[in-house]
């Protein structure tokens, strides 16, 4: 039997996990995306390998007791090459809550029904999972009518059906508020979340003077998470006492890549039984 935990990612910044930069002109460097909802995640590896890190600059030596022995490599290591288990294993992260801006309007954080599942799942959440299209009575939209209330998109307008206090879908120690939580479908979620993406153009500057490197590629187009979004991984340990942050249940790390261009920093929480 595993000890099951979870942690909870805050993006501080905006995040890029998944392709890296390329040479050639017009390179679209892509984040990861869960293949039903066509939303971001971080993927176990990337987030074990941070861990790792963290661990290894810390503790010398605690990480391989951890996260497993890398290979040996010498005339004389085992058959094995050295490796072992880890006792620390982590799944993908997923998208909880996702800010979305709207012409004219407050801010709002969506999600959908099948990442709240995953989210109830993992978190143990003991609530039934919101219906499409469901919003806090005290949402900030436009009253249409009597008992009508719509959100603005820059792709169109957004009718709220149903009204829930969503507030036991915030997670512990994220400053959300309720009034600003959307659900939408399963089907509506990917088209949105690519409008919410973070995206920054690059060029590629000649050593010597200010001016695009025509010869090596002009443009790089990075796309990313936006700042304020929130994500959920799971956690399996084989034993307890796994103390990553120290006496603290929380701390900053960097995620992905282009960390030297302000990219990639997240509040990291941990929560259930390690």
């Amino acid at each position: 039997m595993y000890h099951q935990a979870f942690g909870i990612i805050e993006t501080l910044a905006p995040l890029h996990v998944g392709a890296s930069a390329g040479e050639e002109t017009g390179n679209l460097n892509l984040i990861f995306r869960d293949q039903f909802t066509k939303t971001a995640i971080i993927p176990g590896s990337s987030i074990r390998g941070r861990f790792r890190a963290d661990m290894r600059k810390k503790k010398p030596g605690m990480e391989q007791d951890w996260y497993g022995h890398e290979v040996i490599d010498t005339p004389d290591k085992p058959k094995d090459g050295g490796t072992t288990e880890a006792k620390v294993k982590f799944e993908y992260a997923s998208l909880v809550w996702l800010p979305v801006f709207c012409p004219g309007q407050p801010v709002v954080w969506i999600s959908c029904p099948r990442l709240l599942k995953r989210y109830s799942a993992i978190a143990k959440i003991n609530a039934t999972i919101p219906k499409p299209y469901t919003a806090s009575k005290t949402l900030q939209g436009r009253q249409v009518g009597v008992d009508r209330k719509v959100l603005f998109f820059n792709l169109g307008f957004l009718e709220i059906e149903h009204e829930e206090d969503l507030t036991k879908w915030i997670p512990k120690g994220i400053d959300l508020s309720a009034s600003n939580l959307v659900v939408v479908d399963d089907n509506d979620i990917s088209m949105l979340h690519d409008m919410a993406l973070y995206r920054q153009s690059r060029v590629k500057l000649l050593d010597e003077v200010k001016k695009v490197d025509t010869e090596k590629g002009a443009f790089f187009n990075v796309e990313a998470l936006p700042e304020g979004s929130i994500l959920i991984f799971p956690i399996a340990l084989k034993e307890t006492g796994w103390q990553p942050f120290g006496n603290s249940e929380s701390e900053n790390l960097y995620f992905g890549g282009l960390e030297s261009i302000g990219f990639g920093r997240c509040k990291v929480t941990l929560g259930g039984d390690y």
